[in-house]
């Protein structure tokens, strides 16, 4: 949970710093530097709102408990969340190149017209939109208990991690590209959203919302136990040990999903998934390729 939280944090931290950097450099850069007050009254405005979004979460999850539906909840949420990774990796990947355009030409309207309200609500919802999205991985990832995440030395180090690279970057002294770590941890974060969708119709085949063809397509848990109580069964009943911990198998089980008896409908779900992803990207690929051949064409013909 907590690699989970970190490399979660990281990421939605990192998005929200480099936004409102983008728009406080440009407005110290034009000249505009006592709007940068704004921005940041946004932004902090913003982090409150994200915790108060949290304790509302936690409410709703805790009365759902109390009707004995929390497991319908959580399978609701890991199925979001899930969607929510996945579209957030791809949503930096396509917008980074024009990022620092499209937050300075908004910021060049706010100014022309003295919109300083504007301006506060625009870097507060930037930054209500990553903190929002926190809540909900974290829900999804500690299955309701929001508080453990937020409390564990994950998010912590995440956020920290987060700051640096903002500060190096916008100081000019880093010299890996953001492109490079966006590219690292968006490679993680899909891992995770994999991991929470495979989970997802595992814990719907447990409550017998669906079936299985194949309950158990193979049974690993000699080598690699998915849980500590896995562990104990398996030398209670076999006189032996597994070759591994039940604590690596609930580690990998927590980041990416792992079951040492999956069903087929797991298999299948784990692998489409990462196919429907290997034909999103290859496609914005071949898009991005056809546009810089008609600029090119255009250019020529000019």
């Amino acid at each position: 949970m907590e690699v989970q939280a970190l490399l979660i944090v990281f990421r939605e931290v990192l998005e929200a710093l480099l936004i409102v950097g983008i728009i406080t450099t440009y407005l110290k850069r034009m000249d505009h530097k006592q709007y940068t007050k704004y921005v940041w009254l946004g932004a902090g405005l913003a982090v409150v709102a994200s915790a108060g979004v949290a304790m509302l979460f936690q409410v709703v999850l805790t009365g759902f408990t109390s009707m004995g539906s929390e497991m319908y909840l959580k399978i609701g949420i890991m199925f979001v969340s899930a969607l929510l990774l996945t579209q957030m990796v791809f949503w930096m990947a396509n917008h980074s190149k024009d990022l620092k355009g499209e937050m300075e030409g908004k910021m060049n309207g706010f100014i022309s017209t003295g919109n300083i309200v504007g301006m506060v609500i625009h870097s507060f919802l930037v930054v209500l939109r990553e903190g929002v999205e926190t809540v909900f991985f974290f829900a999804a990832i500690t299955g309701g208990n929001i508080g453990a995440a937020m409390e564990g030395w994950g998010a912590l180090t995440g956020a920290l991690i987060a700051v640096a690279v903002s500060y190096f970057f916008f100081k000019g002294t880093m010299r890996v590209p953001l492109k490079t770590f966006f590219k690292i941890t968006g490679a993680f974060i899909i891992l995770i959203a994999a991991g929470l969708f495979v989970q997802a119709i595992s814990m719907m085949q447990d409550l017998s919302i669906i079936g299985s063809v194949i309950p158990h397509v193979y049974d690993l848990t000699w080598f690699l136990p998915e849980h500590p109580i896995d562990y104990d069964h398996y030398v209670r009943d076999h006189g032996v040990a597994p070759i591994l911990s039940g604590d690596v198998g609930i580690f990998l089980k927590a980041l990416f999903g792992y079951s040492s008896m999956p069903s087929i409908e797991e298999i299948i779900a784990y692998i489409g998934y990462f196919v429907a992803i290997y034909l999103l990207t290859s496609g914005s690929s071949v898009e991005k390729k056809e546009k810089t051949a008609k600029i090119k064409n255009v250019k020529s013909e000019a």
